[in-house]
């Protein structure tokens, strides 16, 4: 098993992953499967569903990779980051390679007690990043699922976590001067902060102001520039306004969203 995991990791035949300079390179990546267990507490399950889905496309394989490798949609386990070079390699071809390699980085910033293993993952998180660029370029009809795995490869999860496609985005935070508590609408509905009443609903609306290109810098820039360049309007235009400006109706004090959101929200970096 070794062996094999140290071959298919250099990238390249067998003479190449022999030699020195290969071997000294991935030492730190050959995986100990019997430290590596998975949600059910199995250490030997999953490197035997690998080599199965590397040899056929078996739907069956993959949806037990899938449940031993992040447990209910929120959980991920020593495993999952052990198997993730490995799902990378196979992600150009398969899909469900490519989404559950995406399950598994959204639930990086997690309490996995796995930073050791991540960090293992780097060169093969870096290539995953690139796969997924040339996914998005092709429009996808995964743009959006797509986009979320993108961010969270960058290692924006909490963005990864929460951005939606803008049809019908709500987003609550407190207001920076008089702590009163905003909403924030993005969608079909409108583009507006207001105070939300359980009974009247969204009171005192004000529109938001969106962020000019000129005015987008980091993440909120990388996010608009790339739903631009694939065509997909509307996303920009929500992302736009998530890294805009917003008044709040209580104090008329206007502050930017996604700061604001971000500090209440952002998952603590370990």
């Amino acid at each position: 098993m070794i062996a094999k995991d140290l071959q298919g990791l250099s990238g390249g035949s067998g003479t190449e992953a022999s030699t020195p300079a290969a071997v000294g390179r991935f030492n730190a990546q050959v995986v100990n499967w019997t430290q590596m267990h998975d949600c059910y507490g199995d250490v030997d399950r999953v490197p035997a569903l690998l080599e199965r889905v590397e040899l056929e496309d078996n739907a069956e394989a993959w949806e037990e990779l899938g449940y031993r490798l992040v447990l209910e949609h929120d959980l991920v386990f020593p495993a999952g980051f052990a198997a993730l070079p490995r799902l990378v390699r196979l992600a150009s071809k398969s899909a469900r390679a490519r989404g559950l390699a995406g399950a598994i980085l959204r639930r990086a910033a997690g309490h996995h007690g796995c930073d050791d293993l991540l960090a293992d993952c780097a060169d093969a998180i870096a290539e995953f990043r690139k796969l997924l660029d040339r996914h998005l370029q092709s429009r996808p009809v995964d743009y959006l699922a797509t986009f979320l795995d993108s961010l969270a490869a960058k290692e924006e999860y909490h963005w990864s976590a929460v951005l939606g496609d803008f049809a019908d985005n709500f987003y609550h935070l407190a207001c920076p001067h008089c702590a009163v508590e905003v909403t924030i609408a993005i969608g079909d509905h409108g583009r507006y902060s207001a105070i939300r009443d359980w009974h009247l609903g969204d009171v005192d609306r004000r529109g938001l102001r969106p962020a000019s290109f000129e005015e987008l810098s980091g993440t909120g820039r990388w996010m608009h520039e790339t739903a631009v360049r694939d065509g997909h309007e509307a996303l920009a235009d929500g992302i736009a306004h998530l890294f805009g400006k917003a008044e709040c109706p209580h104090c008329a004090s206007v502050f930017t969203i996604a700061d604001e959101y971000a500090s209440a929200n952002c998952p603590v970096r370990r």
